[in-house]
């Protein structure tokens, strides 16, 4: 979809997330390492090199330290500055333990801030709500522990010839959830050098979609 975007107009990356809960700070981490480039063009123009286009980064926040809707926040941006692309960065919930920190998931459909967390409420960020294209882009950090809990008993069931039923493990699970709300999330210890790394591999893949004649040395001088 980059390809296709004109060369000349304005990208705008939106990191979702809480930056104070590393598991939940893949977004904004993102934001960090992302080339930004807009402001250059109006201040600086002599500043940029050959084959940049504008580009511009935001890290919301999130309803809970700041009231405001993340949509809200987005849709303003979107319609003062009219980008014509809209890539939206954000930490996932892994169905299963293998997956955490190991695979980066892109779609074209857009992406529901909190839903993977129990907030299924909330105002999708897609084509359709902003009117402009979004790339979701996220990497799975956390697992809720009914999940590790299902994975064992089916483990267990395998290694000793038992039937091995989802919902009665379900139903088994929930009562040492309930002290929890029902729910528990649960992130690997090595959490910070996960955001890190694969915050840095995504922003990276970013530039390079966005700007493919430029150096990494060259883009790293741009980053926010």
């Amino acid at each position: 979809m980059v390809d296709k975007i004109d060369k000349n107009a304005t990208v705008l990356i939106i990191g979702l997330g809480n930056w104070r809960a590393t598991p939940d700070a893949l977004g904004p981490k993102t934001v960090e390492s992302s080339p930004v480039t807009r402001h250059y063009f109006k201040y600086a123009p002599q500043a940029l090199v050959e084959g940049m286009r504008p580009v511009c980064a935001m890290a919301p926040g999130v309803l809970g330290t700041t009231g405001i809707e993340t949509f809200e926040v987005i849709k303003g941006v979107v319609e003062k500055i009219q980008p014509a692309l809209v890539l939206v960065i954000d930490s996932l919930s892994a169905q299963s333990t293998e997956r955490i920190g190991t695979t980066i998931q892109i779609s074209d459909t857009g992406i529901q801030p909190g839903s993977a967390v129990g907030n299924p409420n909330r105002q999708a960020i897609n084509q359709q709500s902003l009117g402009v294209p979004v790339i979701a882009i996220g990497c799975p950090m956390v697992v809720n522990a009914a999940t590790i809990a299902s994975q064992a008993i089916q483990v267990f069931c395998q290694n000793n010839n038992l039937q091995y039923n989802p919902q009665t493990s379900l139903n088994a699970i929930k009562p040492v959830l309930s002290y929890f709300g029902g729910s528990l999330t649960v992130t690997p210890k090595e959490i910070d050098d996960l955001v890190e790394n694969i915050s840095d591999v995504i922003a990276y893949g970013i530039a390079y979609a966005l700007f493919p004649d430029i150096s990494r040395e060259q883009l790293e001088l741009y980053a926010s």
